[in-house]
């Protein structure tokens, strides 16, 4: 009789050592495709090691954020909203307005949402570094393209 082979778990301290950093230039990327790339590489579902409940994903670095592309008439149409839990609190803004604004939350947003709502979410969401223009401080971290496919 052939046993059959164990199944791999990672553990966390394995994974943290293994962290590669990507760089996606997010200039005229569809915002939910490219959202779903970053959150599949933040998690490590990319890699034959990924773990459901560890963190065996790695860093992403997206730059030109306020280029990003968002079809149809989704700048006027789409809406963000928020409520701050008192009365009258709601309030919405357009898309567009937000990305005049503050360019890097619409992707924060779009990937945050992409991401399991637990402690293991908020602790990927912390690898992901989003700029609104070409340029980015992690030049030291040697970060490699990141394939948009």
């Amino acid at each position: 009789m052939n046993p059959q082979p164990k199944s791999f778990s990672a553990k966390p301290a394995e994974a943290r050592n293994e962290r590669t950093w990507w760089v996606i230039d997010a200039e005229g990327k569809p915002l939910g495709r490219l959202a779903s790339r970053i959150a599949t590489v933040l998690r490590g579902k990319n890699k034959p090691t990924f773990t459901p409940h560890v963190d065996t994903g790695d860093f992403v670095i997206v730059v030109n954020a306020k280029k990003v592309l968002l079809t149809g008439r989704k700048l006027q149409q789409k809406n963000y909203v928020r409520h701050s839990g008192e009365p009258g609190g709601f309030r919405s803004e357009s898309y567009g307005h937000l990305l005049e604004r503050k360019p890097e939350l619409p992707i924060q947003k779009a990937v945050k949402g992409m991401l399991p709502k637990n402690v293991l979410g908020r602790e990927l969401l912390t690898k992901l570094k989003v700029y609104a223009g070409p340029d980015h401080p992690h030049a030291a971290q040697k970060p490699q393209p990141l394939s948009y496919s």
